[in-house]
């Protein structure tokens, strides 16, 4: 009797135990903490581990698919349970490294923008104090150029402020070379009309006599 009753009950505890149940909350878990690195800029300032940390959430789900496409009473989890649990725990180290890339950026963001200033104020001040010869219309583009890279500097700035600091050091850095690119033409400028003047001066004094 007690023989029957336990093949009567072996198949009810098969099914039973074979029926696992997919780990939806640690899908929704694990997916919560890559969203969340990829908030905190992971993408940008960590993108090699951000991908690495999008194939683990990605091979959890595929690893679900899989056993979902088995029959019920041959399904195991525990392969996508570990994956998407390496997926959590790797999402908080990529937050936290993140955070000190993006630290870096800030400060060379900021470093970048002192420096592109400064070649700015650099050409403006050649220009204020540049000599006025025959190239005056020469040295008015170069000013309009150096107004224009003053000007750029408030980019530099609105991309600091949205913490977008990559952008913010190219922009920077693209800003100081063209304002000391501007520097050297000034300079070019101010030493051709101070040659064109001494020509001048050399041809108005009176020729020397022989003794």
């Amino acid at each position: 009797m007690k023989r029957m009753l336990a093949l009567i009950l072996s198949p009810v505890l098969l099914v039973a135990v074979g029926c696992a149940k997919p780990p939806t909350e640690k899908v929704a878990a694990a997916e919560k903490a890559v969203g969340e690195a990829r908030m905190a800029g992971a993408p940008q300032y960590l993108g090699e581990d951000f991908a690495k940390l999008e194939s683990l959430l990605n091979g959890a789900k595929s690893e679900i698919a899989a056993q979902e496409s088995k029959m019920a009473v041959l399904r195991d989890y525990a392969k996508a349970e570990q994956g998407l649990v390496a997926a959590q725990t790797e999402a908080v180290r990529v937050i936290a490294e993140t955070g000190k890339k993006k630290e870096e950026a800030k400060n060379a963001a900021l470093q970048a923008q002192q420096a592109a200033q400064a070649a700015v104020k650099t050409a403006q001040d050649l220009v204020a104090h540049a000599p006025v010869g025959k190239d005056r219309a020469a040295l008015e583009a170069i000013k309009a150029d150096a107004d224009g890279l003053n000007s750029s500097l408030a980019e530099v700035q609105a991309a600091i402020d949205k913490e977008d600091y990559l952008a913010a050091q190219a922009k920077a850095k693209a800003i100081q070379g063209k304002g000391q690119a501007v520097a050297t033409e000034i300079h070019a400028a101010i030493d051709k009309i101070n040659a064109a003047k001494a020509a001048m001066g050399a041809k108005g004094k009176p020729a020397k006599t022989k003794k």
